[in-house]
């Protein structure tokens, strides 16, 4: 099924074609010396009007088809859902029925969910024998199994119904699948011969549309071939009455005063024979004065670039000097912290020679200290 948003689409690429073929006709008519006519083009409005009527027969059969589509795609839709709705219903029903009729005592996981287990079973003790004991009791040891025969025939009794109760859930499925599967088939049958009547309906209205289509098509045409029989001597009038027209107009006689339009000053461009003299020398005069303001802008645009240059080449020779500064005073600052490195380096040069002196001697070390400021300062 096709998209609104393709059809229309096509729609649109529809009417932009149509409209270029339209255009493109009027051109060759228009353009065409032989064939132009004086006021308004008759067979081009004729034929506008047959081709929109035709369109829109052939809008109405696809807006037609399109809409029965529609209809029926709901139907389809319609009878689906309902038969979604149906099958989930009786499922819903054969789970309720199967749940109703199960009883928790055939249930495998009864023994777990059993509301009287703790009466039913039995004291932790009941004899020695008792399987229930662990190892640790000491009470039951490996190879001893006195319970065997109860066990095994409970055990065979617990496997016979279990079967049993499988076999009877397994019928009922099987029935409720059946059931299900008829209900199925007939409403399959149900919708394909809703189906079936609305293929039919759709080809009968689409036969009802070219039958339509075809009438309407001969009668244009008859209407067509009696109006061009009825328009072949006013063509040839028309086209006599347009040659002598065309000889003694101005058209062909080139006269200048047919460029000027009534409605002002403005010139009709497909009448104008050309420029006056009076017009050429006002456009030549306008031509040098161009070139005159062109002359003067380009010199101010150079004088303005000479002094960019001149403020560029000031700046640069105060970054130079103000570089050349800065050079020397960092060179100041280097030479004043030389010369001090320089005391500091002799100071401690004459503090280690003292004390590896003092490490020979017996003078204290308060008193080489008292020497050393006496002596520093």
């Amino acid at each position: 099924m096709i998209g609104l948003g393709q059809l229309r689409e096509q729609r649109e690429a529809a009417a932009v074609q149509r409209r270029r073929e339209q255009e493109f006709l009027r051109r060759s008519r228009i353009f065409n010396a032989r064939l132009r006519t004086i006021g308004i083009d008759k067979d081009a409005l004729d034929v506008q009007v047959k081709e929109r009527k035709i369109q829109e027969a052939i809008e109405k059969a696809r807006h037609e088809k399109f809409a029965n589509d529609m209809k029926r795609n709901d139907r389809l839709m319609c009878l689906l859902e309902e038969q979604q709705k149906r099958e989930i219903k009786d499922q819903n029903k054969a789970l309720k029925e199967f749940q109703k009729n199960q009883t928790p005592e055939t249930r495998r996981e009864f023994d777990l969910n059993d509301p009287q287990a703790l009466k039913k079973d039995r004291p932790a003790r009941v004899s020695d024998t008792d399987p229930r004991c662990t190892i640790s009791g000491m009470q039951k040891f490996a190879g001893e199994d006195l319970n065997y025969e109860q066990r095994m025939k409970f055990q065979k009794e617990q496997l016979r119904e279990w079967s049993l109760q499988q076999q009877k859930d397994w019928k009922n499925a099987l029935a409720d699948q059946k059931l299900a599967d008829d209900l199925y088939d007939k409403y399959r049958v149900e919708i394909d011969r809703k189906i079936l009547e609305l293929q039919r309906q759709e080809e009968e209205s689409r036969r009802a549309v070219c039958t339509a289509t075809k009438d309407f098509n001969r009668i244009q045409a008859a209407e067509l071939a009696h109006k061009k029989e009825l328009d072949k001597s006013q063509t040839l009038r028309d086209n006599m009455d347009e040659i002598t027209f065309l000889l003694r107009g101005d058209f062909l006689s080139e006269n200048p005063a047919q460029a000027l339009s009534p409605l002002g000053d403005r010139v009709l461009v497909d009448r104008w024979k050309g420029m006056s003299p009076e017009q050429l020398m006002a456009i030549r005069h306008y031509q040098k004065e161009q070139v005159q303001e062109n002359l003067r802008m380009k010199e101010q645009e150079r004088r303005r670039d000479a002094e960019w240059d001149r403020q560029r080449v000031q700046a640069a020779r105060a970054q130079i000097l103000l570089e050349r500064e800065q050079q020397r005073q960092h060179r100041e600052r280097r030479r004043d912290l030389d010369f001090m490195n320089a005391e500091l380096s002799q100071e401690q040069r004459a503090k280690n020679i003292y004390l590896k002196e003092e490490a020979y001697s017996n003078v204290p070390t308060a008193q080489y200290y008292a020497q050393f400021n006496t002596t520093t300062r």
